[in-house]
C-alpha cells in the first residue's frame, strides 16, 4: 500500500515512524499485555504515559513552571465557552473580555463567549475579507479587560499571526493555537492561556491542550461543572473523569518525535522552507494562482489559494487526486483551494506538491476547463 500525501487541514497527517510505533505497540504495550486503549486511566502505566508527555511538552515549549499542562476533551471549540467561564465569573463578573476577530474561529469564538459573559470585539479585519492583522495601536482596547483573546493561526483564511506581532501587557493574552502549536518556538510568557486542538500538529483528535498560569485558576462561577473547571482539572492532573487516554499518548508519541527532530527550532526552518516553496510557486505563477493575504502575515501551515479561472477547479482537484494529492479543496466559505502543511508533511510532499501545481498551470494557462 502506498500512502497519499494528505494536505488535509484536520484531522492531519501524523509522522510515519508515529503511526509505525502506534501500529507496533496496539496489541502489546511495552510488554503489558494490552494496548493503551485499554489500560486503566488510573493505572502505573497510563500514569506513566501522561507524565511522560506533559514533560516533554513542557521541554518543547519552554512552559514556566507557573503553569499548568491540562489534557481536555471537547476541542477548541468547546475552550469558547470554557474559556470566559473560567475568566470572567466569581469576582470578575464586572469585567468584560476583548476579542480580536481576524478570521472564521476567532469569530466563532467571539459569537460563542457572548452566549457566556459580558465580551467586547477590539478589532475585526472582516471588512476586509479577513486578509491582514490590524496594529494593536488600532485596536479599541479595554485596560481593565479580563482578558485579550485571539487567534493566532486562522485555518480557513491563512492569516499567521508573527512572533514579533505587538500583543497587549496590561491584560493576560488568552490564544488559540490550534493549527500552528508546535511549529516554531514560542515565547509562552507572553500568555496567559494557550488552547489547541490536536488534530493538526499535536496528534489524533480527542485530546485539547490548555496551557494556563496558574493565577488565572479558581475565577470559574460555583455553578458551572466541574469537569469544566480549570482549576479542578489541574488539582486531578486532567483526570477527574477518564481522559482521551489514547489521543494523549498519540501526543506523546508526536512530542517525542518532535524531540529527535532537534525540536522546535529545528521543525520551524524545515517549515520556513516548506512555506516558501508554496507561496513561491504561486507568487510565481503570473496570476494563475493567488493568494490574497498580507504576505507578513501569512500562514506557514495553512496555504489558501485560488486559481484566476474558477472553473479549473474540478479539474485541479480531480488530476491532484489522481497524482496523489489528497484533501486540496479549500474551505466552503473560502472557495478554491487549501493546502495545510503541517509539521508532519514532509518537504518532498511539497515539493510534489508544487511540480504538480507548475506542470498544471502550464497546461491549463490561457484554456477553459
Amino acid at each position: 500500500m502506498s500512502r497519499i500525501w494528505n494536505f488535509s487541514a484536520g484531522p492531519a497527517v501524523l509522522p510515519l515512524p508515529v503511526l509505525e510505533q502506534i501500529r507496533d505497540e496496539l496489541l502489546d504495550w511495552h510488554g503489558a499485555g494490552l494496548g493503551v486503549m485499554e489500560m486503566s486511566h488510573r493505572g502505573k502505566e497510563f500514569t506513566a504515559i501522561i507524565e511522560q508527555a506533559e514533560a516533554d511538552l513542557r521541554e518543547l515549549l519552554a512552559i514556566p513552571a507557573n503553569y499548568r499542562v491540562l489534557f481536555l476533551q471537547g476541542g477548541a471549540t468547546q475552550q469558547f465557552a470554557q474559556i470566559p467561564m473560567n475568566l470572567l465569573a466569581n469576582g470578575l463578573a464586572n469585567k468584560s473580555a476583548d476579542y480580536l476577530v481576524t478570521g472564521s474561529w476567532s469569530k466563532k469564538a467571539f459569537k460563542e463567549a457572548q452566549r457566556i459573559a459580558s465580551v467586547r470585539c477590539a478589532g475585526s479585519t472582516e471588512g476586509a475579507a479577513f486578509q491582514s492583522l490590524p496594529e494593536l495601536a488600532t485596536l479599541d482596547l479595554d485596560p481593565q479587560a479580563a482578558y485579550f483573546h485571539l487567534c493566532t493561526n486562522e485555518t480557513i483564511h491563512g492569516v499567521e499571526v508573527p512572533p514579533e506581532y505587538v500583543l497587549p501587557v496590561n491584560v493576560p493574552v488568552v490564544a488559540d493555537m490550534s493549527s500552528h502549536i508546535l511549529s516554531r518556538p514560542i515565547d509562552v510568557s507572553r500568555y496567559g492561556l494557550i488552547y489547541a486542538g490536536a488534530q493538526k500538529n499535536v496528534g489524533a483528535a480527542g485530546v485539547t491542550l490548555v496551557i494556563v498560569r496558574e493565577d488565572l485558576l479558581g475565577h470559574a462561577a460555583p455553578s458551572i461543572p466541574s469537569v469544566m473547571d480549570y482549576a479542578v482539572m489541574a488539582e486531578n492532573g486532567s483526570m477527574l473523569n477518564t481522559p482521551p487516554t489514547f489521543s494523549i499518548y498519540v501526543a506523546g508519541l508526536v512530542f517525542q518525535w518532535l524531540k529527535k527532530q532537534g525540536g522546535l527550532a529545528a521543525i520551524e526552518r524545515v517549515n520556513i522552507e516548506k512555506a516558501a516553496l508554496l507561496y513561491a510557486c504561486i507568487d510565481g505563477s503570473a496570476g494563475f494562482y493567488r493568494n490574497p493575504v498580507a504576505v507578513a502575515c501569512r500562514s506557514r501551515m495553512n496555504v489558501p489559494f485560488t486559481l484566476a479561472d474558477s472553473t479549473l477547479d474540478v479539474a485541479f482537484l480531480a488530476e491532484s487526486k489522481a497524482a496523489g494529492l489528497a484533501s486540496l479543496k479549500g474551505h466552503k466559505s473560502f472557495g478554491g483551494m487549501r493546502a495545510s502543511i503541517y509539521n508532519a508533511m514532509s518537504l518532498e510532499g511539497v515539493r510534489v506538491l508544487v511540480d504538480f501545481m507548475n506542470d498544471f498551470s502550464r497546461r491549463y494557462a490561457g484554456t477553459k476547463a
